[in-house]
């Protein structure tokens, strides 16, 4: 069994389950050492027991414990908040959702829930399926529901209150039952650390006794409702299994009874320079080096654990040669390789050795191959950890190498932007500490943040002159202005942009045509995929992000003129598609919240509202159903829906109006207000909030009566929902039009 087994002790009640120990066992409570895993055990009088959130009976058998489940946790799913006021929207990060039916709601008030499914929005953030985890955005909202749907069983349901300043949500899935769990353990008596782990110390849960370890304060968020719903539906939802569905298939008994699987071997080379040659030509694959040269049967163990491995590569790859899942290559140490496995500080003990293609040590562990098999696999966050080494050893060569090419540079900085951010970040700059020798121990490299910074200056301004996009070198720019780059992947930091960021951003945009078409396909059939709609969308989130950083008070004078003029860029040529103004007109809005005047926001807007949506080229509701259809494929907006991106122009025209009537010094911009302000009343029919800002335009406008009617309209349009300070100013404002007041 897989060693990730160990992360289902939060997901699964244990039903029986016994440990050997070396000596007297204590009671009392014992909290787990494990990272990324809350878990307590408490060994309590009267022969109870407490592990994670379930309690029960426990017998002492000679050297033995034994658990008896007694009752189940009550929530599926676990989340927590991040909170930030300034953010305009809520990402969501739902964590390993493997092949299970998610749905996930929101809803205001007590308007209906609407779901989307997590599977729909994984194929449109992440079409290839790269990532594990799934992160995504979604706007504000009351409440969050999230929903397991059940196939013969009954579909969880969980309603969670969102706070108003909340930021991110991380969900993960808690399984219900997975089953009996053969446990063994022992009291480690050197660290006094009690060790679990099933058929014989894989990958051990660690304990400490709770005296010996001060209480940790983990904040919850719990539901304010769970319910489970037969035969769970929403309107529009497609149905799990149609009444007709297999109806006209025949099957096969014989094709059924037997899931297809590649035959897959490995090539393990004779000596250790032909093997670290050969894993260097493949370029993402590490070599594994087992040494065991006491053992009469290293050559045997070696060969079974292969066969094992190459089963489970073939069933990842289903019918067909994959090359994500090919990971690793494979070498059994010689007699020839003792000088070097000496260098490496290897003796005759049993070791596993990983090497990337340039021989470079990665990390190292004192176990053999078979108990390891778990932890070699395309799944398991194991290789993700090795990838990350590697990237840092390839840039240090690269930061100390003189001679390096410019090739080399750019591939450097590529290998590590590509990495994923992983969920629990660690930043250190030795060898990771060791709590088992048999646990594999990755090596880290320690790197200057200044020599980094400079480097990639340097190497930004050396392609300004480029008649052509380097592919590598977009694929980073874009990772580092999202802030999930080699500056997040080295030092772990929020950064404001820097001019190097800028300059970066004017290469993106001189290219902007080509590195669009290279977001289709390369010359070699490449998806770069890291666009998710066009390049402006990509650029204007960019900024959009980077202007919270700047709030902060840091450099946000600097950067303001030039985020303003990569905006203008991006208009001016032709790019500035919907999430560019979008995000150009909020950073202006905010910008302009102190100022006496919105005069550059109302420019810019009043330039985007005769582009896209004056009535003059046409019906209203028509103009933003074409832009909505292209907005579909330009970018991940479509999520929100058709009403949110209606009513999103509706608000846009009524703010940039309401802007007029608030400051005088807007004055200006009157008739081009009461265009924008009746617009909005065309497409968001008879809100009292839109007819009090027309209202309002027309009495400054010298329509007094036309001023009295409009507000008449928008008291009589008046509702619960709307608050009763505001009802109260409306109503006011009329009675001041009518005694001339106003």
């Amino acid at each position: 069994m897989r060693n990730y087994i160990w992360s289902f002790l939060l997901f699964f009640c244990v039903i029986f389950a016994s440990f050997s120990q070396t000596k007297t066992i204590e009671k009392g409570t014992y909290i787990s050492a494990n990272k990324g895993q809350k878990i307590k055990l408490n060994l309590l009088e009267n022969n109870k027991y407490e592990l994670v959130f379930y309690s029960g009976e426990y017998k002492i058998k000679g050297d033995s414990l034994l658990f008896i489940q007694s009752e189940k946790t009550e929530n599926s799913f676990n989340l927590s908040f991040k909170n930030d006021k300034k953010a305009q929207k809520i990402k969501i990060k739902f964590l390993e959702p493997s092949i299970y039916s998610f749905y996930i709601g929101t809803q205001n008030g007590s308007e209906p829930v609407q779901y989307q499914k997590l599977t729909d929005i994984k194929t449109k953030v992440d079409p290839e399926w790269v990532n594990i985890d799934v992160d995504f955005e979604i706007e504000r909202a009351d409440y969050l529901y999230v929903v397991y749907e059940g196939y013969e069983n009954e579909s969880k349901i969980s309603k969670y209150a969102l706070p108003k300043d909340v930021s991110e949500i991380t969900i993960k899935y808690e399984l219900d039952a997975l089953g009996d769990l053969n446990l063994t353990g022992f009291l480690d008596k050197n660290t006094n650390e009690l060790k679990i782990s099933e058929h014989g110390g894989k990958n051990p849960l660690v304990f400490l006794n709770a005296k010996d370890t001060p209480p940790a304060v983990v904040p919850t968020v719990k539901p304010i409702e769970n319910k489970s719903v037969l035969n769970w539906t929403f309107p529009g939802k497609d149905a799990l299994i149609n009444e007709d569905f297999g109806s006209d298939v025949v099957v096969d008994t014989a094709t059924a009874m037997a899931a297809p699987q590649y035959d897959f071997k490995f090539k393990v080379e004779n000596n250790l320079k032909t093997a670290i040659a050969a894993t260097k030509t493949t370029k993402s694959k590490f070599l594994i080096v087992y040494s065991d040269s006491k053992n009469p049967a290293a050559k045997a163990d070696f060969d079974v654990a292969l066969k094992d491995l190459e089963t489970q590569v073939g069933y990842y790859m289903y019918d067909a040669y994959n090359p994500q899942y090919d990971v690793f290559n494979y070498y059994l140490a010689t007699a020839d390789d003792k000088k070097w496995l000496k260098t490496n500080k290897i003796s005759d003990a049993q070791a596993l050795l990983i090497l990337n293609g340039d021989g470079d040590v990665l990390a190292t562990a004192k176990s053999n191959l078979l108990d390891k098999k778990s932890e070699l696999s395309y799944y398991d966050e194991f290789a993700k950890k090795l990838q990350r080494a590697d990237a840092f050893y390839a840039f240090a060569k690269i930061a100390k190498n003189k001679k390096a090419t410019d090739a080399d540079i750019v591939s450097a900085f590529h290998k590590a932007s590509m990495l994923d951010i992983p969920y629990d970040y660690e930043t250190t700059d030795a060898v990771t500490p060791e709590v088992n020798p048999a646990d594999f121990k990755v090596a880290k490299v320690a790197l200057d943040k200044k020599e980094v910074a400079q480097t990639w200056k340097k190497l930004i301004e050396a392609h300004q002159k480029d008649t052509k996009p380097n592919r590598e070198l977009v694929e980073a720019i874009l990772r580092e202005i999202k802030n999930v780059g080699f500056t997040k992947q080295f030092f772990n930091e929020e950064r404001v942009f820097n001019d190097t960021d800028f300059l970066s951003i004017d290469y993106l945009i001189k290219h902007y045509d080509a590195i669009e078409k290279m977001n289709v396909e390369d010359e070699s059939g490449n998806a770069l995929t890291l666009l998710k709609g066009s390049l402006s969308f990509e650029i204007s989130s960019a900024l959009q992000q980077n202007i919270y950083v700047t709030q902060e008070g840091v450099a946000g004078n600097a950067n303001q003129n030039k985020i303003i003029a990569i905006y203008k860029k991006l208009i001016a040529g032709g790019k500035g598609n919907f999430d560019c103004y979008k995000n150009y007109f909020d950073y202006l809005n905010a910008d302009s919240q102190n100022s006496v005047d919105d005069v550059a926001f109302l420019k810019e807007f009043k330039t985007y509202f005769n582009t896209y949506l004056s009535t003059e080229k046409g019906n209203a509701i028509e103009r933003l159903d074409q832009m909505f259809t292209t907005l579909e494929l330009d970018s991940d907006y479509s999520y929100n829906g058709w009403n949110s991106f209606k009513d999103n122009h509706s608000n846009l025209a009524n703010n940039a109006a309401w802007a007029t009537v608030l400051k005088p010094a807007n004055s200006s911009f009157i008739k081009d207000a009461i265009t924008w302000s009746e617009y909005s009343l065309i497409v968001t029919k008879n809100n009292p909030y839109y007819l009090d800002t027309l209202a309002q335009l027309y009495y400054k406008d010298g329509q007094k009566e036309k001023a009295i009617a409009t507000q008449e309209l928008a008291i009589k349009f008046l509702t619960a929902e709307v608050e009763e300070q505001t009802a109260m100013e409306i109503r006011e404002t009329l009675s001041k039009m009518q005694n001339g007041t106003y």
